[in-house]
């Protein structure tokens, strides 16, 4: 039947089955987006803002050519959304090219959102994507983890504004210092000779400069040699010799304040040993780095070093400061008045007098051993009716800042900065101090005022030379250059002995983004040893570690920075750093417990 048709009407024949015969051909689907890409291939924040570029072409495929083709470009996530103005394209022989930079003032919703591009063809109205491509996923804003005094919370409430004490322009910040007792090979018995009497010696001189010990801490050490033994028990009963050294030369120390330790099997005293070593080149000392950062276990690496020329010699100089223990101590200076002064100090504050019997000094000591925020701002309130001094102002405003740390209410938090403020502006006009400067620029540092707060910061370290406050005030400048993206200038501000985890972290930040992974490693461990329960640390090694392709141990870091803070938490699961291994099983495996914890 088919041929006879066929045969009488051909045209009609065509007519019917043409249709079936288009519909059995398989049409090609263009992937109109398949060049379009993002460069650099993950967004990141810097100087305030995100900064890339997107480019492409169109292929032009004769009946398969678009018709009024558009490439647009969203960025959106669970928040927010940003549609840009349609990119525009430029018709060539055999396709459409597009190129378009874009810069973005930084939004804290970023962070989490991914980069699409859209392609349209069709009617001009059209609103709904012919195809669509995420080009990124989420914002790096590792600079935005400088550690500026904000409060975050189910996180330790920083401590913000540096008081002005008695008879000094100082800050009253704690001192740290490291004392090594020596020991011989393979023995932990102490032998008083030069090196360990003048430590003995040493500690007793700071300790009665500074009484007040806020931490101590003795870590027995072992070399990693063979004579040191196999196990850690040489490294405790050093650190307990020197325990009963201490007990015998009359140094005793507070249980709540001492910690008994030991390293083995650990090259982290060596790496800090190896910063300061200067018979060697810098490009040899990378070579050392590299062994001691490639996450591989403690024999591994023994071996790796030793196949470093010259490592014999290392050895030799460094080691010998390895069979030892390290006495760690921060304390500070005692304030106080005594019995007589504190009784006309609570009648002073009592009653309405302007005669006291108690001069400056004695009002700016009792103020600065007052011990709640409450009680110093009593003290400085009435210093400022009975003495025209920086003193008083400058010290009450720092407790209104600290008042407005203890606060969740931003109306108040806002009051208690403006009242901050107006103290130091009438201490300003008393007097120019670098002090006043410092928690202006605070102030403005915790109002996101991070440029005005950068210029105040940058006077106060003019202003003086004095070694405690510069510590403190370029900490905080240098956690600001990290935020504007000078980096290397960063690590210039933190070469001063620490102790607040926080700074440790931020120096390990200036390095990691410079590029310095040897040092940044070094400074976020650190950061993890001066306070285990600092989850930022260990993000800081889990950063490296995902950079270095070392997902496993990164792994181990992050696992044990999200159980820190719901901050880093919430973090860890936007953060490009970790895109390559988000897709693993493994990276969300140590997220599950803390996610049962939240549902319970």
């Amino acid at each position: 039947m088919i041929y006879q048709l066929f045969k009488k009407k051909p045209g009609l024949f065509l007519l019917a089955v043409l249709p079936l015969l288009c519909s059995s051909i398989i049409m090609p689907e263009t992937d109109f987006l398949k060049d379009s890409k993002v460069t650099p291939g993950k967004l990141e924040f810097f100087r305030d803002s995100v900064r890339f570029e997107v480019a492409g072409s169109i292929p032009i495929q004769s009946a398969l050519s678009p018709r009024n083709p558009r490439i647009s470009v969203l960025l959106k996530s669970s928040e927010n959304s940003m549609l840009f103005e349609d990119i525009e394209l430029e018709k060539n022989v055999g396709d459409y090219s597009y190129k378009k930079a874009f810069v973005l003032a930084y939004e804290p919703w970023m962070e989490g959102a991914f980069l699409e591009a859209q392609f349209f063809q069709g009617k001009k109205s059209q609103t709904q994507p012919y195809q669509k491509k995420i080009l990124a996923r989420g914002v790096i804003a590792t600079p935005l983890m400088a550690k500026v005094g904000k409060v975050n919370p189910d996180e330790p409430i920083p401590q913000v504004g540096l008081f002005i004490p008695t008879g000094m322009m100082d800050a009253d910040l704690s001192r740290s210092k490291e004392f090594l007792i020596r020991f011989d090979v393979g023995s932990s018995t102490v032998k008083l000779n030069n090196s360990n009497t003048q430590a003995i010696a040493d500690l007793k001189a700071f300790l009665t400069e500074n009484p007040a010990v806020l931490s101590f801490k003795i870590t027995g050490i072992q070399s990693p040699e063979n004579g040191e033994g196999k196990s850690s028990k040489l490294g405790m009963d050093r650190a307990e010799a020197v325990t009963r050294l201490l007990k015998d030369s009359n140094i005793v120390i507070r249980d709540s304040v001492s910690e008994l330790t030991a390293r083995w099997n650990d090259w982290f005293d060596f790496r800090l040993l190896l910063r300061e070593y200067e018979k060697t080149s810098t490009q040899r000392k990378d070579q050392y780095y590299a062994v001691l950062l490639d996450g591989a276990d403690y024999q591994s690496q023994s071996l790796g070093l030793r196949k470093i020329p010259g490592f014999s010699q290392v050895a030799r100089d460094l080691f010998p400061s390895l069979r030892a223990a390290k006495i760690e101590v921060v304390a500070k200076p005692l304030t106080g008045l005594n019995q007589a002064q504190t009784a006309l100090l609570q009648q002073a504050l009592s009653e309405n007098n302007a005669n006291t019997g108690l001069d400056l000094a004695d009002w700016a000591i009792a103020g600065e051993a007052a011990p709640r925020l409450e009680d110093k701002a009593k003290i400085y309130s009435k210093m400022t009716e009975l003495f025209r001094s920086v003193i008083p102002y400058n010290n009450l405003a720092v407790v209104k800042m600290r008042q407005a740390q203890r606060t969740l209410d931003q109306n108040a938090k806002d009051k208690l900065w403006k009242e901050a403020n107006e103290l130091l502006y009438q201490a300003a006009k008393i007097d120019t101090d670098p002090h006043i400067l410092h928690n202006q620029g605070q102030i403005l540092v915790l109002q996101g005022k991070t440029w005005d707060a950068y210029k105040k910061l940058s006077d106060a370290s003019v202003l003086t030379r004095n070694k405690d406050f510069l510590m403190y005030n370029e900490s905080l400048r240098g956690a600001l250059d990290i935020m504007r993206g000078d980096y290397k200038l960063a690590t210039l501000r933190f070469d001063y002995p620490y102790t607040e985890p926080k700074d440790f972290f931020n120096k390990g930040l200036a390095y990691f983004l410079s590029g310095d992974f040897a040092n940044a490693s070094l400074s976020f461990e650190e950061s993890v040893m001066a306070g285990r329960n600092y989850g930022y640390g260990f993000y800081g090694l889990a950063m490296i570690a995902a950079q270095s392709g070392q997902q496993e141990v990164a792994l181990v870091q992050l696992e044990k920075a999200i159980h820190a803070s719901e901050l880093i938490y919430q973090k860890a699961l936007v953060d490009p750093i970790f895109e390559e291994i988000r897709s693993s099983d493994e990276f969300f495996q140590i997220f599950r417990p803390s996610v049962s914890n939240n549902e319970n």
